[in-house]
């Protein structure tokens, strides 16, 4: 490869400004060169953003050579290739204009869209879509509605927690997570939401299969091996692999498949639209 590169691509790299953080500091007030590829020059300040406030030497050091070897890598490559290339070969002016043109395009269809995309996608739309791709949406691992904490072992509150949560009245629902909320070390419902069972089995430690097979009546309780601690899980609604997913887990991507449907078809209109436009202004002929 050396034979590759004239003497006029030789990197230079000045670098001994970047040792330590205060000399990083007062280098990038001037305009001094760090790096040199050919006749460019890259300066302190064109470097300066990159380092943050309170960067180690090293890492600020790792910083800007890695920012510097990508500027030199790109100035080589075309330094070479203005040098190597023929002049047809080095023609890129209709790749510039194709780009321009799909850049143009691209950015008329974002607004012609924005203006006129509705997102609001209503509860019958999603079940219908729901119900007429029920072979889309099977659970490829169990997902559960639950609640988690990590409490003392002997907290008289897990008692009381076991007993009121699993009630059909709202209010002992409600007291037993603000006992959990404030005698728990950490205490979560997920939202409310359907949650993939391995986000469960993540803050118990346990891969799924073990967790779920550990459930007895709704709850799964594990203690640390000091016995000091006990993980407790409430689940109190599960569905398992290879079942129909529920509507409510589902509907974040069904809107969002829906809003693309939406999109596709406006794109396609406009598309449509302006043809017929232009072929009634008689600026679009097909001899």
């Amino acid at each position: 490869m050396r034979g590759l590169f004239p003497s006029a691509l030789i990197l230079t790299i000045v670098l001994p400004a970047f040792m330590s953080c205060k000399a990083i500091s007062s280098a990038f007030d001037n305009d001094r060169a760090v790096a040199k590829v050919g006749q460019h020059k890259l300066t302190h300040g064109e470097v300066a953003s990159l380092v943050p406030k309170g960067t180690s030497p090293e890492d600020s050091m790792r910083l800007v050579m890695q920012y510097i070897n990508s500027w030199a890598s790109d100035l080589v490559y075309a330094d070479i290739a203005e040098a190597k290339l023929s002049k047809q070969e080095k023609d890129v002016s209709r790749e510039l204009e194709e780009y321009r043109k799909a850049l143009l395009k691209y950015r008329y269809e974002q607004r012609y869209v924005n203006e006129r995309l509705d997102t609001s996608i209503t509860d019958d739309e999603l079940q219908e879509y729901y119900d007429s791709h029920a072979q889309d949406f099977i659970a490829s691992v169990p997902v559960v509605k639950a609640r988690f904490m990590r409490i003392s072992a002997d907290s008289p509150a897990i008692e009381i927690f076991r007993k009121k949560i699993v009630s059909d009245n709202l209010a002992d629902m409600v007291y037993a997570d603000s006992l959990a909320y404030s005698a728990a070390d950490k205490f979560t419902d997920y939202g409310g939401k359907w949650i993939p069972a391995p986000d469960l089995a993540r803050d118990f430690g346990k891969d799924c299969e073990s967790l779920m097979s550990m459930m007895k009546n709704s709850f799964i309780e594990i203690r640390d091996r000091d016995y000091d601690k006990l993980d407790i899980a409430y689940v109190s609604d599960y569905v398992r692999a290879g079942e129909p997913l529920p509507l409510e887990y589902c509907a974040p991507d069904i809107k969002e498949i829906l809003i693309g449907i939406r999109r596709h078809r406006l794109v396609t209109e406009l598309e449509q639209d302006l043809l017929d436009d232009a072929r009634k202004k008689g600026k679009f002929v097909i001899y």
